[in-house]
């Protein structure tokens, strides 16, 4: 089935789940997740990469746990959280997703950086040197997290990150930080409603990846880049890492379950 870029951008679940079966559930999720993976296939090809070098990450903030279920079901394997709390609480109801790899992608805390540790597999989202140096207090003894840095590649807009000039000036202090495992850089461009726009900021991260391991010798292999309306773009111009929610999930809030469900391992 051919899918238009204009579909992929626009990839939801139409029908409102409320009430929805799992069953039913599942098959939406599988066939949107069939979609997505259609959409990189064709982004790849355009720039002559293999579609293995792009990871989904599943975007699961506010969604509750049996659309994670039935994601890890389809084949999704990474997921995204950005609050502490919520994420848990979900926990709880998932413990037969062992083979699960939790991203914390929301803007952290200093003082919730040992939980953060202790929660989550990656930190895709630490956005400056007070924070880095937080996480690495955080971890005990030999352990090394998984990092991404977050950039700030749009100066006019007010958005937590490093300025592109920090991230440079500040780098080998953060190669420094004996706990850090600094896989790559994330950003977040503005939302444009045409999304080749968002070009400009993707090809920026990856020129400044560049010019990081050029002048620190370093593989820095991850960029993240890339959510539900402009990740074909992300790809285009060398995202290794989309993070993707409506196109996955569907929209924020159109199914409610029991509260008490989240406390319910397995299922789904």
């Amino acid at each position: 089935m051919h899918v238009s870029r204009t579909q992929c951008a626009r990839i939801t679940l139409r029908d409102k789940i409320i009430g929805m079966s799992i069953s039913v559930l599942q098959e939406t999720i599988n066939a949107n997740y069939l979609r997505i993976n259609e959409c990189i296939e064709r982004a790849c090809a355009l720039v002559g990469r293999h579609p293995s070098e792009v990871t989904l990450v599943g975007v699961s903030k506010t969604h509750p746990v049996e659309k994670i279920r039935a994601a890890y079901a389809a084949g999704v394997r990474h997921f995204g959280e950005n609050r502490i709390q919520e994420y848990e609480l979900k926990s709880l109801g998932l413990k037969e997703q062992k083979h699960a790899v939790w991203h914390f992608i929301g803007h952290l805390q200093s003082n919730k950086a040992l939980k953060a540790v202790q929660l989550f597999n990656m930190i895709d989202s630490v956005d400056s040197l007070d924070i880095a140096l937080k996480i690495d207090r955080a971890v005990e003894g030999v352990t090394r997290i998984p990092i991404l840095l977050e950039v700030r590649m749009d100066e006019a807009v007010t958005k937590s990150g490093f300025d592109v000039d920090a991230v440079q000036d500040g780098f080998e202090i953060l190669m420094g930080m004996p706990h850090l495992d600094i896989r790559g850089l994330m950003c977040i461009p503005p939302f444009f409603e045409d999304p080749t726009s968002a070009r400009v900021f993707f090809r920026g991260l990856r020129n400044l990846r560049d010019a990081l391991v050029r002048r620190f010798e370093i593989p820095l292999p991850t960029l993240s880049m890339g959510m539900s309306h402009d990740f074909e773009v992300a790809i285009e111009e060398g995202s290794t890492e989309i993070r993707l929610g409506t196109a996955l999930f569907g929209a924020r809030g159109d199914m409610h379950w029991p509260q008490q469900s989240v406390k319910t391992a397995g299922g789904g």
